[in-house]
């Protein structure tokens, strides 16, 4: 097990706020001072803090027949991705206010899948890229039967073109680290599926 952390919340000071944009995400100019290893206090910084709240993802997975759902959409942060800006990847949605991530998920699993019925297994929760973006993403591990599924969904209103594929397992195994699953959630579901694979299908019998 890791070393607990020698430095927490009382150890690093905010000193000034300023919305810098508020639109559908928000960016944050922070002044901040915070306490070294050493023991000392570092001098005031500033750092751009890009703001997208809390999210939930889910990897599909159908123990019984070793297949993987994933869903493809287009995606405007891999425009310079070398193998185009749609990308194969897990079930996901934002944190609406009042909305638990479990909620979140299977509310997600529906509208983008038309999965209504999963054990939703918790894997999960991590900061995407704590460097200068606030995301929490909770991942999980959607168990369900995933036979002839597939189609395309998506919601009008928010402007989404989602298409649901169902693939062999060890399919997606073999590509998953040269391919358009090139995004973390994705890869961190489908390794632990990959580990716990055995145990999943030996509980599904």
């Amino acid at each position: 097990m890791c070393a607990p952390a020698e430095l927490g919340k009382d150890d690093f000071t905010i000193e000034k706020d300023e919305t810098v944009y508020d639109g559908f995400f928000k960016m944050y100019k922070l002044q901040l001072r915070h306490k070294t290893f050493a023991g000392e206090w570092i001098p005031t910084i500033n750092r751009e803090l890009f703001h997208r709240g809390e999210a939930a993802a889910a990897i599909l997975y159908d123990p019984k027949r070793h297949l993987i759902g994933l869903i493809e959409q287009f995606r405007v942060g891999a425009l310079e991705s070398e193998y185009g800006p749609w990308c194969l990847e897990t079930v996901a949605g934002m944190m609406e206010e009042g909305e638990t991530p479990e909620g979140l998920i299977r509310r997600e699993l529906e509208e983008e899948a038309g999965i209504t019925h999963t054990d939703v297994r918790h894997i999960s929760s991590y900061y995407s890229s704590p460097g200068g973006c606030s995301e929490k993403i909770h991942l999980y591990c959607a168990l369900c039967d995933l036979e002839g599924k597939g189609g395309l969904y998506g919601l009008a209103e928010e402007n989404e073109d989602i298409r649901f594929a169902v693939y062999n397992a060890e399919d997606v195994f073999s590509t998953m680290f040269a391919g358009r699953t090139n995004n973390a959630a994705t890869l961190i579901g489908l390794q632990w599926i990959q580990f716990n694979q055995k145990a999943l299908q030996a509980e599904a019998e």
